[in-house]
């Protein structure tokens, strides 16, 4: 009985101990003191990111709350000896760091964060001519510590720059010639920015071929003893030149004999492999001499000059210059004109267009007859066709014509099979928008499809369906290429007969292939 006692009176003696060592601590927590020396070392990155490392600093402190004072509403939390980080732009900001002790109390303070982003380095921009556009630039850059970039062309009051990044490039297409101050700026996502300016020179010199049809090219004409040069609207558009836009030479009344008008070109001809010019002209006579004089641009006693006599009045005519003799050794960079040459002026216009250097070998263009004895009718056949120029079978009707296209589709022969015509130079859609064909068949209601295409690049081409509805006669059909992109020059003609069917060994004509409205 003895020992249970002393075992209970140890328990109560322990349980009172206990107790009184949970009283103590609950004093000492209230006795922790509110944090102190709060701060927080703030690192900036300093690439232009707006990363900004916060390592929160204090004394007695279990736990930080960052407020970053950028209007992201939630703090971070970060533990004694952490770090975070978080993302500015340019700007100054109330960074708020609380730190709280064991017991929760707080303690919070305020520092000022300027973020401010360095100017971009090592700005590279390179601007480039277009080929074959004189009136357009290539813009790129590239920079160190840049966000991205702004180009000003220079070329329009309150001009608004066009936004672009490392990698792109901005094309810009001028719509008159002069000089221009081209500003690149370089943003660094703040308020500093580091930009180039380069001056450019956009000229338009007139080149060979000279076609009138520029609306940029300064087409500046010296005239001389009485006559008159300008470039007006084509007053004979037909089949011998669709160009809507020609020289006209008026030699005026009383005028000298010798009277004629020049223009200066950006570059000296090269006649080191073609060294005739073939040009269009229009006269109201046929028997006069069209004279053509080339002079050195800076001394016009070296000069050459060639005379050749129209046969035609009232309609166009090209007229090809053998410049096969000139001193190449000499540079020819001025091209004179001369109508009528040695008779005095009476009032009367002539017209020019399409001065080209060629080889003086005839070519192939529209119209297309199959009349000429000098022109190579050299057809290219695939899929199992075979073309050629035979004498007209069936003449008659609307086609009487001595020399006609001939398509024979050989048995088994695919149904894509066609025939190519490559033409000397593109066909000039700028007025004249249809192409019409007489064709032949001895069935009704079959496909005649015609397809243009670039001389070199045959990804660039156009094609349209035109169906028979005569059988073992001649017929019109008319394919309309309305809104055709001239930019693509097609210079291939294919003809596809029966388009769609295996071949039976079929033949079919053609005939009179012309440019029409």
């Amino acid at each position: 009985m003895k020992k249970i006692k002393i075992i209970f009176s140890i328990f109560v003696i322990a349980f009172i101990f206990s107790c009184s060592n949970d009283f103590n601590d609950e004093v000492n927590l209230d006795s922790i003191s509110s944090p102190t020396d709060i701060s927080a070392l703030m690192k900036i990155t300093q690439d232009n990111s707006g990363k900004v490392t916060f390592t929160p600093r204090g004394e007695g402190v279990t736990q930080y709350e960052i407020y970053f004072g950028d209007g992201t509403t939630l703090p971070s939390f970060v533990s004694p000896g952490l770090s975070v980080d978080h993302t500015y732009t340019e700007g100054t900001y109330p960074v708020k760091i609380v730190g709280t002790t064991l017991n929760g109390k707080r303690t919070e303070v305020t520092q000022q964060l300027s973020v401010s982003f360095l100017a971009p380095t090592n700005l590279n921009v390179i601007i480039a001519e277009v080929a074959g556009n004189n009136m357009a630039i290539n813009v790129s850059a590239t920079a160190n510590l840049e966000t991205y970039f702004q180009v000003y062309f220079g070329d329009v009051p309150n001009e608004v720059p066009t936004d672009f990044i490392e990698g792109d490039v901005v094309n810009h297409i001028y719509t008159a010639t002069g000089s221009y101050i081209v500003k690149v700026v370089a943003l660094s996502g703040g308020v500093l920015t580091t930009q180039y300016l380069q001056t450019v020179v956009i000229s338009n010199p007139i080149l060979l071929p000279v076609t009138f049809e520029s609306n940029t090219i300064n087409y500046a004409f010296t005239n001389f003893g009485g006559a008159n040069t300008s470039v007006v609207n084509n007053p004979a558009n037909n089949a011998g030149n669709t160009s809507s836009k020609v020289a006209r030479l008026t030699k005026n009344t009383g005028s000298e004999v010798w009277a004629g008008s020049f223009f200066e070109l950006g570059m000296p001809i090269d006649f080191s492999v073609l060294k005739k010019i073939r040009i269009k002209t229009w006269s109201p006579q046929a028997g006069i001499t069209v004279k053509m004089k080339l002079e050195n641009l800076t001394n016009p006693n070296i000069n050459s000059e060639i005379n050749v006599v129209n046969t035609v009045a009232n309609n166009w005519e090209e007229l090809t210059f053998d410049f096969s003799a000139i001193n190449t050794a000499n540079t020819y960079q001025r091209v004179v004109i001369f109508f009528n040459f040695g008779v005095s002026g009476a009032g009367q216009n002539y017209y020019f267009d399409d001065i080209q250097l060629v080889s003086g070998v005839p070519t192939l263009s529209l119209p297309l007859n199959f009349e000429s004895a000098t022109l190579n009718y050299a057809f290219s056949d695939f899929g199992g066709n075979t073309a050629s120029v035979v004498n007209n079978a069936n003449s008659g009707g609307i086609n009487t014509s001595a020399k006609v296209g001939k398509i024979v589709k050989g048995n088994g022969a695919l149904t894509f099979a066609g025939s190519v015509l490559s033409l000397g130079s593109p066909i000039n859609f700028s007025s004249m928008q249809k192409i019409k064909m007489k064709v032949w068949s001895p069935q009704a209601g079959i496909i005649v499809k015609l397809k243009l295409e670039n001389q070199t690049n045959s990804a660039l081409n156009t094609e349209l369906d035109a169906t028979t509805t005569v059988a073992n006669d001649w017929q019109e059909l008319t394919y309309d290429f309305t809104g055709i992109n001239n930019a693509n020059n097609y210079q291939k003609v294919i003809v596809f007969f029966n388009f769609g069917a295996v071949g039976t060994g079929t033949t079919y004509y053609f005939d009179d292939i012309i440019q029409s409205n």
